[in-house]
Parts: structure tokens; sequence; C-alpha cells
């Protein structure tokens, strides 16, 4: 089972979280490890290397833009003669979301719809690198949330949702067709969550057997798992930016049972909700 990484535990109390990260040619691969409740940028520095997901590997190279999603799991390996080295940016679930909400960026939901995580080739690949640095810069300090609203407001303009360079080497699945990367969308919003999958049948509009079909040719999922695994997202964050009360926080994200809740939450974390909003709410301030 690979290491899932939890927000507040890197952050400690600060809006972001930054770091330059360097493979030599040749080195063990990193470990395979999640993201518990939040996303990260990568911005490829230098060098060249493979991004390794479950389904196959990627390439990378200097200028690339990554974007990694909570569900997804990935390792990283230099390629010879190259050294890889990046820069990433991770930041909390829900500031994201609220931020996409915000600006209307991705309003359809194309990004978080993707079977793997996106890759952008931006047009100006050295404006790119110089909007990493500086928010690793702001990070080495002591960053406000503006520090982090400003990476993604410089970022953004340098990628666009239309021009996703995601790997057709045969190892990356389909892209999700328009009615289901809006149902997915949607899907993120608390009473829609509540719904569960007869929601997103409504949302998507779709036969009960073509949903299925094509949740799991994108996701690798069955609907209920692709559903419970936004629960989980979202219980992760209400843990760590609220003090409900557990049961209230199940109740929120759709489960009729906090003892289910707690037995899907703690496989999926491999820490109990209890000790997960212990460990967050030491450190993480939202």
């Amino acid at each position: 089972m690979s290491q899932v990484l939890r927000f507040a535990l890197w952050a400690l109390g600060r809006p972001y979280h930054a770091a330059r990260v360097s493979f030599a040619a040749r080195t063990p691969v990193s470990e395979l490890h999640a993201h518990a409740d939040f996303y990260e940028f990568m911005g490829v520095v230098s060098g060249r290397g493979e991004h390794l997901l479950p389904t196959g590997s990627q390439p990378l190279e200097a200028g690339d833009v990554v974007l990694v999603r909570p569900r997804d799991q990935h390792a990283f390996r230099g390629t010879a003669p190259d050294r890889l080295e990046f820069i990433n940016v991770a930041f909390p679930s829900s500031a994201w979301q609220g931020f996409l909400t915000l600006t209307r960026t991705d309003a359809a939901g194309t990004w978080d719809a993707a079977r793997t995580p996106i890759t952008f080739r931006p047009d100006d690949p050295a404006a790119a690198v110089e909007v990493f640095e500086h928010a690793l810069r702001r990070f080495q300090d002591e960053p406000s949330q503006f520090d982090l609203v400003r990476f993604w407001i410089d970022l953004l303009p340098l990628i666009s949702p239309d021009e996703v360079a995601v790997r057709t080497d045969g190892t990356v699945g389909p892209t999700a067709p328009a009615w289901l990367a809006r149902a997915c969308a949607a899907m993120r919003a608390e009473e829609n969550l509540r719904g569960g999958v007869p929601r997103l049948l409504e949302l998507a509009g779709v036969s009960p057997a073509h949903l299925s079909r094509t949740v799991r040719a994108v996701y690798g999922l069955t609907p209920t798992d692709f559903v419970t695994d936004l629960r989980l997202e979202h219980a992760a964050s209400l843990l760590a930016a609220t003090t409900d009360p557990i049961a209230a926080i199940a109740t929120r994200c759709g489960f009729t049972s906090q003892s289910y809740f707690t037995r899907r939450f703690t496989t999926a974390h491999q820490v109990s909700p209890r000790t997960f909003r212990q460990q967050s709410q030491r450190a993480f301030v939202p």
C-alpha cells in the first residue's frame, strides 16, 4: 500500500508547502505515495525523468507543469544522463476548490476528471519556472494566503485547460467526456455528495450502465467507489478545518453510519478520523 501524506504534517501551519526536489540519474525510485487532503503543482526546473503511476509512466522534461490530485498515486525517478529537478507547491483541497469556484477556472471540471495527473506544456517554460521559484522563496520566509493566491494567479495564465498534454503513449486512460466532467465537478458540492450515486446519475443524465462503464474506463473505479473517494476527501478537509463532531461530518459527507465512515476513512488514511483531526489541528490553520 502506498504512503498517504497529509497536508498538516508538511505545511506546519502555513497556507502552502513548497520544496525543491532532485533525483540523480539511475537513483532509486522515490516512494509511491498519495495525498490525503491536498493538491500540488510540480514545475520541472531542469533535466528529464519519469513520473511513475500505477498505470505506467509519463516522461517529464524541463518546463513541464504537472497537477497532482488527492487520489493520484505517484513516484519519480531521474533519466540518464540528466538529473531531474522540480519544485512542488502543495495546498489544501478546500482552498483550491474555493479558488476554482471563485474564478470559474476549469468550470467543466476536466482537470479533476482526468484519469491521471495532468501534464501541461507552457508556451513560456522559463516564466512558469520563475513562478515556482518565487513561491519557493516566499515559503522559506513567512508566506501568507495571498502568496498562495498569487502563485495560482501567476501560473494559470501560462497553462490552459484546452492544451492539456496528457501523454498518449498507451499508459494513460481516456479523457472524461464533457457530461461526466460536469457531473463529477458538481458532485463536490455537499448537497450532491449526500445524494450519492443516484445524484451522480441525475447529474450525468445517462443510463446506470453507461455511467458505470464510463466511470470505470476513465477513473478505474466503480461509481460507488468514486463517490466514496470524493466523500472521504471532503471529510478530511472538514476534520482539519472545523470543530464539527465526527458524526456530523460523516452525515454532511453522505455517510449514514459513523462506524462505516470510520472504517472507510481509516482504511484510506491509515489513521482514524479522531487521530487525523488531532494531527491536523495541531499544525493546520485553515
